[in-house]
């Protein structure tokens, strides 16, 4: 092989090399940054072929997807005194690359970083707040706060916090059993509240039921009375009408119905023979 076909190949060598180098890829959950010379050039955001000036520009590769911030379980004070062992999460993403490099260049430095500002922000908003609060009433809105407060401070850094949630949080293993005596008999107090509320109820309702019932028996009596006096004024009028039309006739049908009700089956009466209440029974 003769020299000449050699530097040809030594050179086609070198500019194929130096062609690779002036090209790089930027993957779909990529974001890349290129300097030059430590020097900042140029973001880019998008998936790609592209190029840069070889051995004098570098470029910086970042995530683009959303990243998760998983914290060690700490202890944190209530407002009312109570120790909770919190353990949060937090999803984030880099939205500046150029502020995220100069700032914290990797996300181990941005875990650190986090670290600092999500458990900081947790401890003061949750210090602001009693144990029942956060374990039972207000913990979405509480985390809605911690994560607009956490989301203004890594800005700084070119960061954009998702969501900070709390996975867990969970009473010291010491005080456990004695807070949770002090929550049932809080809650035996409230339930005893509600049973004699209750039963101081149910009592306005039986009394007033019996007030009620005694009304409307009284009245029910009266108007039965009122009904039955009205009967007989018109049964003994219709008797004094009977009476009227024929004295014989009524005395005669009075009397039967009258030894119907006395002279039962194995009845003994004993009278003088001339007694009007044998009138109809004497025969001549």
């Amino acid at each position: 092989m003769s020299p000449k076909l050699i530097t040809i190949l030594v050179l086609v060598a070198i500019a194929v090399f130096l062609f690779s180098q002036s090209l790089f890829t930027v993957d779909e959950t990529e974001q890349v940054i290129v300097t030059q010379l430590g020097k900042y050039v140029k973001t880019v955001p998008d998936p790609g072929l592209y190029l840069k000036i070889p051995f004098l520009q570098n470029t910086e590769k970042f995530e683009n997807r959303v990243l998760q911030y998983d914290a060690a379980a700490a202890e944190i004070l209530t407002s009312d005194k109570k120790k909770l062992v919190i353990d949060n999460y937090a999803r984030w993403r880099i939205v500046n690359p150029l502020k995220f490099y100069q700032t914290v260049r990797s996300e181990a430095g941005a875990q650190e970083r986090l670290d600092d500002i999500i458990f900081s922000e947790i401890r003061e908003e949750l210090a602001r707040h009693t144990l029942t609060e956060i374990v039972v009433e207000n913990r979405n809105s509480l985390m809605q706060t911690v994560t607009g407060q956490c989301r203004e401070k890594a800005a700084d850094y070119g960061i954009d916090i998702i969501d900070v949630r709390i996975k867990r949080a969970d009473l010291p293993s010491g005080v456990e059993h004695s807070v949770y005596a002090r929550m049932k008999a809080e809650r035996d107090r409230i339930a005893k509240k509600y049973r004699s509320e209750g039963e101081e109820e149910a009592v306005k309702i039986r009394a007033a039921t019996d007030k009620e019932k005694t009304i409307m028996l009284a009245e029910s009596y009266q108007l039965a009375e009122k009904l039955k006096g009205e009967g007989d004024a018109g049964a003994i009028k219709i008797y004094a009408e009977a009476f009227e039309q024929d004295p014989e006739f009524y005395a005669f049908v009075k009397t039967l119905e009258t030894y119907e009700k006395s002279l039962k089956k194995d009845t003994t009466i004993i009278l003088p023979a001339n007694s009007e209440f044998f009138k109809y029974l004497n025969t001549k």
